[in-house]
């Protein structure tokens, strides 16, 4: 961890860290997530959000189940609710978002891969 990163949280299979980016806060999750962290998961990018979105770096981990989609996703959400952009999502993932329908190419941020 940089000395800009901040730990949001940890716990035996996940890790949640936050450091200040132009415009936004950019999350980074390393590890696993599932029905037993989900909930932290959703705790902790809500404690880092702002006025705007939140930067969400998925290409660390090894896992995703449909709880933690859902957090990051926010697919109950109308599109100009959801605050999470997601960024180097890995082929797994977006494989599981074109499944769910849950994917699309963002409109704004060239470097980034939204999630509906």
């Amino acid at each position: 961890m940089s000395v800009q990163e901040r730990l949001l949280y940890q716990d035996e299979q996940l890790t949640i860290t936050v450091r200040a980016a132009p415009g936004a806060p950019a999350v980074t999750l390393s590890g696993a997530i599932d029905v037993t962290n989900s909930s932290a998961l959703a705790s902790a990018l809500a404690s880092c959000r702002q006025d705007t979105y939140v930067i969400v770096d998925t290409g660390e981990l090894t896992f995703i189940d449909i709880s933690g989609l859902r957090v990051l996703v926010m697919p109950t959400l109308p599109p100009s609710e959801r605050w999470i952009r997601l960024h180097n999502v890995t082929p797994y993932q977006r494989r599981l978002l074109r499944m769910m329908g849950w994917f699309y190419l963002p409109r704004t941020h060239d470097a980034h891969l939204e999630a509906r």
